[in-house]
């Protein structure tokens, strides 16, 4: 293979190509006898004029073309013969009586098709002098070595790679398409994309120009990129076996078709936009049919039109069967099929709607819902009804999606209406859809796996008000369960699996939050609608149990991209970010968030599902200061509990979290208000019981009554209820408080345990090593361990790391400043060396993490 293209560059030759004209030029009075073959474009020219230049520096005379038949030729001439394949019967034979003769020189090249009788002899007789010399693509490290010189595109690689991907090593396509990008304008070379400039695509026509029809509708039908099957091909030209062989042979012997029966994509582009539209709509549409006839996927075919830009005659039928393949697992290109259908005159506004909505396109699924609600088919008003509603539902307007589902009417909206309507505190607003009772809107309809979906959903929930938190789970799991084989394309307000993980959130069965969560995301439950909370619930189970860097990941995995988050899972991913900032101990990022955190609860009305999000808010309000801007929230929240009869499943965590705002804003009133509550539920469940021991213990630790067996107790209760950090920083501010030497070591090591790291050693350490005796002296000595604010933020920085510049930019401080506040930290506490120093600032800034500094113990509670 060779060719010299548009920047002078030596030859690029394959091994054989090399060995034929290394020959030539060692020995060039020797005789030869070369067949060369090769498809269209190969170089089999460049390879004869190169054989000239070779033959004419060594003094030989050169002659080019076949002779007539009874001329004489020069035997001491070299005859050099291209496109021996359209030569005559008489020309081929006067070729092979040169041959016979074995002393000519004798250069003759040909496609592999077609193959007359008389260039077959011919082929048969220079076999005697060793095979024909066969002419390939160029590899990828041809087509770079070739491209090396040209660097006024860029990044000669980058040019390189682009050069094979288009042509597949062809080349005179390879040619064509760098001569073309060299005339065009260059813009930034190397920044800009690269494309395909559209007069390298005219310059196909005179290849395509002269085919015979059949070939030419068969590249056509190759251009659609689906695998053409000898037997579909057949079925498409009219032909039989034997006959589509010959046709394939053809195209592959124009250099377009390549050898695995595809089209380089610049090609592809070609045949597609040099055809007749006619001939193209006519082919591709046949296309389509024979595959709908044989069961084969449409997809694959629009698919790649689309990809080479060429799908415009594609037939509506056509977009239409593609969308519905997309809709499992590319929800956005079904929509931009169902567009396309609709546009060229088959209207699929609610499938679109649909496709819009699961790739989570809200707005444009809104717009067309919105036109669906009033249209004449009933049928197209429940669709419009059905996305509305569940749109809706997403941007935390349950009252009105429940309106919507109810008018939609069928089982699974009746169903979806009842979550949504137990979600604004209306538990009695529906009845669950039991299909038996006749006249209902949902009466008699299909029991689709959807429906017995919605209804396990709906009954899941509702169990959590009134039931036994195992029984709801069970109904929730058993959904998602039942959904995971066809959930790819369903349209879910919320999906069983959120829904199971924020029951087993509020009811401590955090493993089963995980697993049912996992399953959720490997099976892509709910489309990409649904995988952002997925990911979300995730993170948020992480953060409890205190692994905040993998609930960060979690977190930036489940915002990426471009598309924005809608309201529900904003105010999740915002809570988020919160609750890491918090358990790192983060008060810069705790400030920078609240404006975000106060937008993300103003866009999302209150209700039952996103209590978790709002009790973080209330503990980092606190935090800042700022309890008072959440109070109507939190009211709202406590009178939907009320319309729902105070469940405690749903209450728990809320008054916990309530517990914790209160602390921090010093309000021992409502902390004991919320402790009452927390011990009311107690008997509700495991859970319910572990967090009102703890809350009951926590409250009389900051009173300064510290029971280390009860305290420990309620600290590993909470561990083993999922609360992991929480139980660590119970055992961790009893420590912190006590004046008992032995009750510190012990609830130091329990916190220690329960944070995953080992406990200290008993008793006190040698000289110059750090450990629980000393970390004892440090807590036992208030008076010293007390720091200053701005002491206290440069000891958490220290802690996390950071160099005393790096602590100075985030404080807007000098270095020198923060190594003045370190040496009088360490002076005041008494440390003979830096890690002893590290070890009590552990200590005291242990609190910290949940932002809640040393205090002094509150009053005792009132005689009852």
């Amino acid at each position: 293979m060779m060719l010299r293209t548009a920047v002078e560059t030596p030859l690029v030759l394959d091994e054989p190509t090399r060995a034929l004209l290394d020959s030539v030029a060692a020995d060039p009075l020797a005789p030869r006898g070369v067949g060369i073959q090769a498809p269209g474009g190969h170089g089999k020219s460049a390879l004869l004029q190169e054989l000239a230049r070779v033959y004419r520096r060594a003094g030989a005379t050169v002659l080019e073309g076949s002779p007539e038949p009874g001329d004489e030729v020069d035997p001491d001439a070299v005859l050099l013969v291209d496109d021996a394949h359209l030569l005559d019967d008489a020309r081929l034979r006067e070729l092979r009586r040169l041959a016979e003769t074995r002393r000519c020189r004798l250069f003759v090249a040909y496609r592999p098709w077609p193959r007359p009788a008389g260039l077959v002899e011919l082929a048969e007789l220079f076999k005697r002098d060793g095979r024909p010399l066969l002419l390939c693509p160029f590899t990828r490290e041809q087509t770079a070595t070739l491209l090396a010189g040209v660097t006024d595109l860029g990044d000669p690689a980058r040019l390189a790679e682009f050069v094979q991907q288009q042509t597949n090593g062809v080349p005179r396509d390879v040619d064509r398409l760098v001569r073309a990008l060299r005339a065009g304008p260059n813009g930034a070379p190397g920044r800009q994309p690269l494309e395909v400039p559209q007069s390298v695509v005219l310059q196909f026509g005179s290849d395509l120009e002269d085919l015979d029809p059949d070939v030419r509708r068969l590249l056509l039908a190759a251009a659609t990129g689906v695998e053409l099957p000898v037997d579909l091909l057949g079925a498409l030209l009219g032909q039989s076996p034997e006959a589509v062989d010959e046709l394939l042979s053809a195209a592959k012997a124009t250099g377009l078709l390549g050898p695995d029966d595809r089209l380089a994509p610049i090609a592809r582009r070609a045949v597609a936009a040099l055809s007749p539209a006619t001939q193209r709509s006519g082919v591709w549409q046949r296309v389509a049919e024979l595959q709908r006839q044989r069961g084969g996927p449409v997809l694959p075919l629009v698919r790649s039109l689309l990809a080479a830009g060429i799908a415009g005659g594609a037939p509506a039928e056509t977009f239409e069967l593609a969308a519905e393949e997309a809709l499992p697992d590319d929800p956005a290109l079904a929509a931009e099929l169902f567009a396309a259908s609709a546009a060229a005159g088959r209207p699929a506004a609610a499938r679109q709607a649909l496709a819009a909505a699961l790739a989570g396109d809200l707005d444009s699924a809104l717009r067309l819902a919105d036109r669906l609600v009033a249209a004449p088919a009933p049928a197209d008003r429940a669709d419009g009804a059905t996305v509305a509603a569940t749109a809706l539902a997403h941007r935390g307007h349950l009252g009105r999606s429940a309106e919507l589902y109810r008018w939609s009417g069928t089982a699974s909206s009746l169903a979806f209406a009842v979550i949504a309507a137990i979600g604004v505190g209306q538990p009695d607003a529906l009845e669950l859809p039991d299909g038996s009772a006749g006249g209902g809107p949902g009466a008699g309809a299909p029991p689709t796996m959807l429906a017995s979906t919605a209804l396990l959903m709906a009954r899941g929930v509702r169990e959590t008000l009134t039931g036994v938190p195992t029984a709801a789970l069970s109904a929730l799991v058993q959904a998602s369960a039942l959904l995971e084989p066809a959930g790819r394309a369903v349209l879910l307000p919320d999906s069983p699996a959120a829904l199971a993980a924020l029951t087993a959130l509020h009811c401590g069965e955090l493993e089963i939050g995980e697993r049912v969560l996992e399953r959720a995301i490997a099976a892509r439950l709910g489309a990409p609608l649904m995988s952002r909370r997925h990911l979300l619930l995730q993170a948020w189970i992480l953060m409890v149990r205190g692994r905040t860097g993998a609930a960060a990941e979690s977190l930036a995995k489940a915002t990426a991209g471009s598309r924005p988050l809608e309201s529900r899972d904003l105010l999740f991913a915002t809570a988020l970010e919160m609750g890491i900032a918090r358990r790192n101990s983060d008060l810069p990022a705790l400030q920078r968030g609240w404006g975000h955190a106060l937008e993300a609860i103003v866009r999302h009305p209150v209700d039952l599902f996103t209590l978790l999000p709002l009790g973080e808010f209330a503990i980092a309000a606190a935090r800042l200061g700022d309890l008072n801007r959440l109070g109507p929230y939190l009211r709202e929240a406590q009178l939907l509990l009320d319309r729902l009869g105070q469940p405690a499943l749903w209450a728990t965590p809320l008054h916990w979290s309530g517990l914790h705002a209160a602390i921090l804003a010093e309000e021992p009133t409502v902390a004991d208000q919320h402790v009452a509550a927390l011990t009311a539920a107690a008997g509700h469940s495991r859970y319910a019981a572990v967090v009102a021991a703890a809350a009951e213990s926590w409250v009389e630790v900051l009173r300064g009554v510290v029971d280390p067996v009860r305290v420990e107790a309620a600290a590993r209760g909470l561990h083993a209820a999922g609360l992991y950090w929480d139980g660590a920083r119970l055992a961790g501010q009893a420590a912190i408080r006590t004046s008992d030497r032995r009750a510190m070591t012990t609830l130091l090591d329990c916190a220690r345990v329960l944070q995953g790291r080992p406990a200290g050693h008993k008793g006190a350490p040698p000289t110059g090593e750090t450990g629980t005796g000393q970390v004892a002296d440090a807590i036992a000595a208030p008076s010293e361990s007390r720091l200053s604010e701005r002491e206290q933020e440069v000891a958490e920085l220290v802690l996390a790391g950071l160099t005393y510049k790096q602590i100075g930019d985030r404080l807007f401080i000098s270095a020198k400043t923060v190594e003045h506040h370190v040496a009088r930290m360490r002076s005041r506490l008494n440390c003979a060396n830096r890690s002893e120093l590290l070890a009590r600032l552990r200590v005291i800034v242990a609190d910290r993490s949940s932002g809640e500094p040393v205090r002094p113990p509150w009053p005792k509670r009132p005689a009852p």
